[in-house]
This record gives C-alpha cells, sequence and structure tokens, in this order.
C-alpha cells in the first residue's frame, strides 16, 4: 500500500463512466488512496460510490473545472497527488511504474497515454504522435532538471497528459490551478511550474487511456473555439505574435484529432 499516494477523481454530474474510472484505480498492482470529490452531488455519484466503497467529498463552491481540480487537490492530506478525470482509465501498472521510475524527489512526474474512441482503443493518431515526438527531449541525460528543455518543450504546445500526472504537493507548493482558463489550466500549470527547480519526470509507457467522446470537455471547447484563443495566450509567454500564430497554425492540425469523428486506428 502506498500510502503517501492519493488518486483524487473529480466527478461531475451523471457520467456513465463513471465506475470504470474507479475501479481501474483500484485494481493497480500498487494501492493508493483514492477519494471521489464533486460539485454537483446527486444520487448516481453518491451509489457508484458506495457500491465501490470509496469516500466522496462534496464540494459546496460553484462547478468548474478549475475550482473542481483545486478542490480535489486540497482534499488529499498524502505528499503526491494524481487529479484524475472520470471519463478515463488508468492501467493497473500505473502508480507502480510511476514511482518506480520517478521515485519521490520530482515536482510532476507523468506518462504517456491512449485514447479511447467509441469503445475502440487508439493506440495512435496525429495528434498522440505530434506529442510524442515533442516529449522525446525529456528522455535526454539530465533532462528532469533542465528547465530550458521542459519550457522548450511547452514553448510548442501542450503534450503532457493531465490525467497522467502525479504532483508532489511538497515541492510545487500553494500552486493550484488558473481559473481564468477554461481549457488550458494544464498548460497554465506545467508553464508556471517549469521555472522551479526540481525534476519533471517523463515515463514513455502509455498508462493512462484517455477518453474522447462528445460530452467531454476538451470536445466542447474545441467545439465553441475556446481552445484555439486560450492556445494564443499561452504561445504568447513565449513567443513574439508572428512566431506563436505560426506555432499555433501547425499545432491546431493535429488538435482535430479530438472530434469524435475522426478514424479510428488499432
Amino acid at each position: 500500500m502506498r500510502d503517501n499516494h492519493t488518486f483524487a477523481l473529480c466527478a461531475y454530474k451523471e457520467s456513465r463512466y463513471l465506475g470504470d474510472a474507479i475501479l481501474s484505480i483500484l485494481n493497480q498492482t500498487d494501492k493508493s488512496n483514492l477519494i471521489v470529490t464533486t460539485a454537483t452531488p446527486n444520487e448516481f455519484i453518491e451509489k457508484t460510490c458506495k457500491s465501490y466503497g470509496v469516500r466522496l467529498i462534496v464540494n459546496n463552491s460553484k462547478p468548474g473545472i478549475g475550482s473542481d481540480w483545486n478542490f480535489a487537490f486540497d482534499a488529499c492530506d498524502t505528499d503526491f497527488v494524481t487529479v484524475f478525470h472520470q471519463d478515463d482509465l488508468v492501467d493497473s501498472r500505473y502508480t507502480e511504474r510511476l514511482f518506480n521510475k520517478a521515485g519521490e524527489e520530482f515536482i510532476l512526474a507523468f506518462t504517456d497515454y491512449n485514447e479511447m474512441r467509441e469503445g475502440a482503443l487508439v493506440k495512435s493518431n496525429l495528434l498522440l504522435l505530434v506529442k510524442r515526438l515533442m516529449l522525446l527531449p525529456m528522455l535526454m541525460p539530465g533532462a528532469q532538471s533542465s528547465i530550458f528543455i521542459r519550457r522548450m518543450i511547452l514553448s510548442m504546445g501542450c503534450p503532457i497528459c493531465c490525467p497522467s500526472v502525479t504532483f508532489n504537493k511538497r515541492l510545487v507548493g500553494d500552486m493550484r490551478f488558473s481559473l481564468d482558463f477554461k481549457c488550458n489550466l494544464d498548460w497554465d500549470y506545467w508553464e508556471r511550474a517549469s521555472k522551479l527547480k526540481g525534476r519533471f519526470v517523463y515515463v514513455p509507457e502509455p498508462l493512462v487511456v484517455h477518453r474522447i467522446h462528445e460530452e467531454s470537455a476538451t470536445t466542447k471547447l474545441i467545439g465553441e473555439n475556446i481552445r484555439g484563443s486560450e492556445d494564443m495566450i499561452m504561445y504568447k509567454r513565449f513567443w513574439n505574435d508572428s512566431i506563436a500564430s505560426f506555432i499555433y497554425s501547425f499545432y491546431s492540425l493535429s488538435q482535430k484529432s479530438n472530434n469524435v469523428s475522426s478514424d479510428k486506428k488499432k
């Protein structure tokens, strides 16, 4: 049992995938703590948690991605926290492989991931390929502690899969997700955390499955063009306007694979 690590699973309304997400966490080969948090308490969430014997903590503030994630983060009394999403799945070896690879002295540790589309596992598409290529420099000797390398990677886009990230609360301190973003809360957080002294550890194994479906927040935000405007805000933290626009036009092509209608690949 890894007593110093907690999965904080954020539940919203009535997701039919919630039980699968809980079960994937409970099936870890290296057991961790698990809590479910929600700002939209309802009978469905309560019954699901009760059926799996999982503690449910209600957030009484107004629902919102940033406030939901911050509440889940703060609800954990362990040093290490993984803020997980109700629609996603985690490999049974996640905790074991991540801590074996990263140890415990890291700011953030994260893994590669696959996608799930309409029940089919997608191991490769344009977006996954681009993100994996972007993260290759993290595997170079000394890269884990290099502020330059992590900022170089983040200046080109956001290749880090949010639900795959484990935070070290001792080293991130009071840093929390910004309430000013609807989509790029994670990229904004990684950018701010990239300035801290310490290690970013990338485990190049697909130990999380991110589900793409019509009701997901990412799909909706891309459809509303919110993602594009927030991407430009982030690029301008690293580049002038003309370079930021050029990089955005390239990277945005890969984002099209977040459409549910994208061709499935095994």
